[in-house]
Parts: C-alpha cells; structure tokens; sequence
C-alpha cells in the first residue's frame, strides 16, 4: 500500500471514529468535501498543511495520527 492510500485510510478510520462526514469534516477542516474523498481514496497526494488542517479537525496531533498499525514497517499492507 503506498503513502496516499494509508494516510487516506487513517484519516477515513478516524472520521468515522469521529461520527464524521467527509462533508462535515472538510467543513471542519475548511477544505473542499471532493477534496477529502480524493485523499480518503489514494488519489490526491495531500500536501502537509492540508494534512494538518485534517489533522486538527479530528481532534488529533501529529503523533497520534501517525501511531498506528497502518504505518508500522510490521503492517501486513506494507507487502507493496
């Protein structure tokens, strides 16, 4: 799995962790919805202050963002 589709994957868990829509959060995030669909998807490569805006729209921080087993070199998804 390559970088944009597990960072679209974690943002897609939290914000349905959160009780998000992807309209609700790009509200939140003050960003387009078509826009989130895209990163949720793999398909846009989301630049790093986009990525904070979602970050911070979830109610997260960098590090916990990033704690989890998706990005772990040990992930069964890492077999790219």
């Amino acid at each position: 799995m390559d970088i944009k589709k597990k960072i679209g994957s974690r943002i897609k868990a939290l914000r349905l962790i959160n009780k998000l829509t992807q309209e609700a959060l790009a509200f939140k995030a003050g960003i387009d919805k078509t826009y989130v669909n895209e990163v949720e998807n793999g398909k846009r490569n989301i630049s790093i202050v986009n990525l904070e805006k979602i970050i911070v729209a979830l109610d997260q921080e960098f590090n916990t963002f990033f704690d989890d087993l998706v990005f772990s070199k040990n992930s069964p998804t890492n077999g790219e």
